[in-house]
């Protein structure tokens, strides 16, 4: 997860993202940061993720991405 906190960290470095569980509902990650961090999620981890998988309920929070790039790697 230190990995996924680095990137995140890189592409909206004032962003808590541990304390919040609602960072598309809260507005804090728009689209065009979610296409930054697919992007670097598949760089950084080196897989290709569906785009089935690109829901919003999948960026809400740190844990909920993490969990969708186990689900991707398995």
């Amino acid at each position: 997860m230190d990995k996924l906190m680095e990137i995140l960290k890189r592409i909206k470095p004032e962003t808590d993202f541990t304390a919040s569980n609602d960072l598309i509902d809260e507005g804090i990650l728009d689209s065009l940061d979610i296409v930054s961090i697919i992007s670097e999620i598949e760089k950084a981890y080196f897989i290709e993720i569906d785009p089935d998988e690109i829901d919003p309920d999948n960026f809400q929070s740190i844990s909920s991405m993490f969990a969708m790039i186990e689900k991707v790697i398995k």
